[in-house]
């Protein structure tokens, strides 16, 4: 798992699902992309051409004893069932935001991660978050704990490439995301019927931030710049952050449980 990768999104707790054929992301996960994308403090340099840079998508976890706990995880967050999301919550959690664990060791597991992300109160967002996790398959190794992942899986690029398409398009490192899956078609505007302009396939692609008014209403459309250099759009869970917080899990007795949070809000 990086830990700072080159190009990265600033998005909290956001998790994506690989499309294709994983599972895909709830609908409140599909446009964080789109959201964590903040308004710049100023105008964003001019669309410009850039050269291709393939990406591997991150791999399903192997383990055949996840996929069990992915839907025992799934099924107390659709009922939003705090007792038995602490009972699949790891003995020493953990909650990492920056750069050291900051969580209440005299609290329970569960305490300490609703507060990482966002379980309490009405409409608590966290619930949401964690059905994004418990949807994805994938899953890195923590190169700091032992016998640990953390999800959502980091894809694989050349990233002294990656470093040199921002500074050829004079953009900044939250520009940037990945296509979720190959041949996604690029339209002319926001809307279904829009003509096809381009495709992409397995790569790193520029978004292209639209704070306007017709950017909100079209909130499902993400707006991105093309290979060509061209302005375009594409359904918004087509593009994935190359960042985001994690939520990490850990075997105990045999068992998946979740260890862990890197980010969330201190």
């Amino acid at each position: 798992m990086r830990k700072t990768p080159l190009i990265s999104t600033a998005v909290a707790a956001a998790v994506i699902v690989i499309a294709g054929n994983l599972a895909p992301a709830p609908a409140a996960a599909q446009t964080q992309l789109a959201e964590a994308v903040q308004p710049p403090a100023q105008a964003p340099a001019p669309p410009l051409p850039y050269k291709v840079v393939a990406i591997k998508l991150p791999e399903a976890v192997k383990d055949p004893a996840f996929e069990p706990f992915r839907k025992q995880f799934a099924a107390a967050v659709a009922k939003k069932d705090r007792a038995a999301l602490g009972r699949l919550i790891a003995r020493n959690f953990f909650w990492v935001p920056e750069d050291k664990d900051v969580a209440d060791k005299r609290k329970s597991g569960i305490d300490n991660l609703a507060k990482a992300i966002g379980l309490d109160g009405r409409d608590a967002p966290g619930w949401d978050l964690l059905m994004g996790y418990a949807n994805d398959p994938t899953a890195d190794k923590d190169a700091d704990r032992a016998g640990v992942i953390c999800a959502p899986g980091d894809p694989t690029f050349d990233e002294m490439a990656a470093e040199q398409i921002a500074a050829d398009t004079n953009t900044d490192a939250g520009d940037w995301g990945f296509t979720a899956r190959d041949n996604i078609e690029v339209r002319s505007g926001p809307e279904k019927s829009a003509p096809v302009i381009e495709k992409l396939g397995l790569q790193l692609v520029r978004v292209y931030a639209d704070d306007s008014p017709a950017g909100a209403v079209n909130a499902e459309a993400l707006r991105i710049v093309t290979p060509s250099g061209k302005v375009g759009y594409v359904p918004s869970e087509a593009i994935l952050p190359l960042a985001s917080d994690h939520l990490c899990y850990v075997k105990e007795g045999g068992a998946w449980k979740i260890a862990g949070v890197m980010g969330g809000t201190n």
